[in-house]
């Protein structure tokens, strides 16, 4: 078949009739046109020629062009030529220009055009996909109806229009079951771009799915009056929702639940009856808390910044309504404020406080030699170690019925001389285990916490300087969206990890590891980059 033969207005109107079927741009499949016949020319001619071929957007007519680069000395006979022969197409010619000369146009042959159009088809699909992710990459984050195709493992295929997305069988909502051709809502979670073409997987458990349901419902989610702070979903059972209002003339719980519940209903029933609370967001941790385990009563809330836990007091009939069942309850609202949640009852918390008490009261008995009444006394007045007596001022002491100036000066010397003999037998140890001078010597480490360092093997500065942070202070981990506890080396002597990073960058900058002039400017650095991002906000 040769091109000259052809009607050339067909090339056109072929180019725009797969456009319109593939919804794509009529130029892609013109442009995989002319490479598809620019291959086929360079089967005819030798591939080792740059045979360009151009496509008339008005008549069709395809015109074939070699192309040589102009050069000083020729290497490639094909495509190269010296600037003596291009003065014969040009009068002027310079290196690195580009000569083109027309060629007769190839008669495509069965395979040539069996070739061509596998080239055409391929650049039609991948335009196609190029076309499917853009425009689904934007949609993502928000609600698609769809039609659902067929099922595979579990998993369902859906029909959303200009392609195909899948609905993982962990992203069903439990009881859930699907058959062709029923309609179905789904959360589009992510668009990923893939060698066999987008994928589209959508999710019905993703907590945002039930945050874009509110937001259809209820106009004042979507004007923004109303925002939507935090969400927690357990699919299918239970789910809870924060919301909060930006008009002190609107109740959030009120407007999301509407008028006889019609606009919470109308959420619970696509969720298939999942049971939602609807609560207040505060920006006071633990007000929120006690929203956020609703029904339940809370009669104190104690938080735990540094490890991100909160400690939760609770009256003893209200402990499994507070827990929920298979601890459901707790689990949301844990979810819902960030933070890990301990729940006690309060017969539990007295008990504590009544051991605590006893311990602090048998420490001062047996250091202090005091009686136990006395020894009350002093746990009573809030003192909790020996060090908070032994340097006290004197006057904190003296507010305590039955203690004069005497006497406090005595329960300070007892304590001080406890403490150094406490000190003293403590490095005496940490000597005999071999701990080095240069770090009982380190200033910021009391006698007891070198004595654990070297309990645990850390026994020169060296060691010292290579320790991690979170090493000595103790941390938290999440290991497979459980956060676990790390105990640190000198967690019980209240170390927080700023006062960790300190001790071991000085413990570097004594060895000379590290340069504080660099030390400083990086730090400059940082707080630059910081003074720009609260600019830029």
């Amino acid at each position: 078949m040769a091109i000259t033969s052809a009607n050339q207005l067909e090339l056109l109107q072929t180019a725009e009739a797969v456009a319109r079927e593939k919804m794509i741009d009529p130029e892609l499949v013109v442009q995989a046109m002319e490479e598809s016949l620019a291959r086929a020319a360079k089967s005819r001619y030798g591939s080792e020629l740059d045979i360009r071929v151009h496509i008339d957007r008005k008549t069709g007519r395809a015109t074939f062009t070699r192309v040589r680069t102009v050069v000083e000395e020729v290497e490639n006979h094909q495509s190269e030529l010296t600037v003596k022969e291009a003065k014969a197409y040009r009068a002027d010619p310079q290196i690195g220009e580009e000569i083109s000369e027309e060629v007769p146009p190839v008669e495509m042959g069965r395979i040539a055009a069996q070739s061509a159009k596998q080239v055409i088809l391929q650049k039609v699909r991948e335009a196609e996909r190029d076309r499917q992710y853009e425009e689904f990459k934007d949609r993502m984050g928000t609600i698609i109806n769809g039609q659902v195709k067929r099922e595979e493992y579990g998993n369902v295929i859906v029909d959303v229009g200009r392609g195909e997305a899948i609905l993982r069988r962990n992203d069903k909502i439990g009881r859930e079951s699907y058959r062709p051709n029923d309609r179905i809502r789904c959360y589009i979670k992510d668009v990923r771009r893939e060698v066999r073409g987008p994928q589209i997987f959508l999710s019905r458990t993703d907590p945002q799915f039930m945050a874009e349901l509110f937001k259809m419902e209820v106009p004042e989610i979507y004007d923004g009056i109303i925002e939507i702070k935090a969400v927690a979903r357990d699919p299918g059972s239970r789910a809870k929702i924060a919301v909060i209002s930006h008009d002190n003339s609107i109740d959030p719980v009120g407007a999301c639940v509407g008028m006889r519940g019609s606009r919470v209903q109308a959420v619970v029933n696509e969720l298939q009856g999942e049971k939602i609370d609807i609560i207040p967001w505060n920006e006071d941790a633990a007000t929120f808390l006690v929203n956020a385990l609703q029904p339940a009563e809370v009669s104190k809330v104690v938080i735990d910044e540094e490890a991100n836990r909160i400690e939760v007091v609770v009256p003893d009939e209200q402990l499994s309504l507070a827990i929920g069942r298979r601890g459901q309850n707790v689990r949301l609202a844990s979810q819902l404020t960030g933070l890990d949640i301990d729940i006690v009852t309060e017969a539990e918390e007295s008990e504590r406080r009544q051991a605590e008490f006893a311990s602090r009261t048998q420490l001062f008995v047996d250091a202090l030699d005091l009686d136990e009444f006395f020894a009350q006394l002093l746990v009573s007045e809030g003192f909790t170690s020996l060090e908070e007596v032994a340097y006290v001022e004197a006057d904190e002491l003296l507010v305590i019925d039955g203690v004069d100036e005497g006497t406090a000066g005595e329960l300070q010397a007892r304590a001080r001389d406890y403490l150094e003999a406490a000190n003293k037998k403590a490095l005496d140890r940490a000597r005999e285990m071999g701990v080095e001078e240069s770090l009982i010597e380190f200033d910021g480490l009391t006698p007891q916490m070198i004595e654990a360092l070297a309990e645990d093997g850390v026994k020169t500065l060296e060691d010292f300087a290579t320790c991690a942070d979170w090493e000595l202070a103790g941390g938290w981990t999440t290991e497979k969206g459980e956060r676990k506890k790390d105990d640190g080396v000198l967690e019980k002597f209240d170390v927080s990890l700023e006062e960790a990073q300190t001790l071991v960058m000085t413990a570097r900058i004594q060895l000379g590891w590290v340069d504080p002039a660099e030390l400083e400017a990086a730090d400059v650095e940082v707080d630059d980059i910081a003074d720009d991002e609260e600019t830029e906000a």
